[in-house]
């Protein structure tokens, strides 16, 4: 597949995976019943690809209410492999098959979420960007170049920015770290709750 069948300043793809609105944020459940929580996890997600602007996007869920969702708002939908590490797989696969330059893989739990211009500049080069969450340990959001390096694997979960860090030098891939407080903040536990409320 040719890399330049698309305008340079569109030559990135997004990638969301969504596990699901109803069951997701499970941590909040001490502050937030069912319905509120699958509010939050749907304003939160449209934020996101309210972000994206006129990029190629894609949703990887199997829930047929964000399936639902992605198709109303325009998006790819991808079948979910089950875990974060496969979907962001999916991901690499999707963008790739697109003739893309490079994927953005990036959560839908980002409420402050405006743009994704940090992380798209890099176009083709041997570069991963990322971004390292508030608490600097977990990987909101990371773009990487196409065809992605054999050697880079995904990694997430505890502890992910910095196995993501590694995984990129190992494959020689060149780390960018953009810390945007923005793209850094998702929201997890209730603490971020309040951080949320008072900003």
């Amino acid at each position: 597949m040719r890399r330049d069948r698309f305008p340079v300043a569109t030559q990135h793809a997004v990638v969301v995976p969504v596990r699901a609105f109803a069951l997701g944020k499970a941590r909040l459940a001490s502050r937030l019943d069912d319905d509120a929580r699958t509010a939050l996890a749907r304003r939160m997600a449209d934020r996101v690809l309210d972000a994206v602007g006129d990029h190629p996007v894609a949703v990887v869920s199997d829930a047929p209410e964000v399936r639902e969702w992605a198709q109303a708002r325009g998006a790819s939908v991808l079948g979910d492999p089950g875990s974060l590490d496969g979907a962001a797989r999916a991901a690499v696969a999707w963008a790739d098959a697109q003739g893309l330059r490079r994927v953005v893989i990036v959560h839908a739990d980002l409420p402050r979420a405006q743009t994704l211009a940090p992380l798209t500049r890099d176009g083709s080069l041997p570069i991963m960007a990322v971004v390292p969450c508030h608490r600097d340990d977990g990987t909101p959001a990371m773009s990487l170049p196409l065809p992605l390096p054999s050697g880079f694997s995904f990694a997430y979960g505890p502890g992910s920015f910095r196995a993501h860090v590694a995984s990129a030098r190992r494959a020689g891939l060149a780390v960018r770290v953009v810390r945007d407080a923005d793209l850094g903040f998702d929201v997890d536990v209730p603490d971020d709750l309040d951080v949320l409320s008072r900003a």
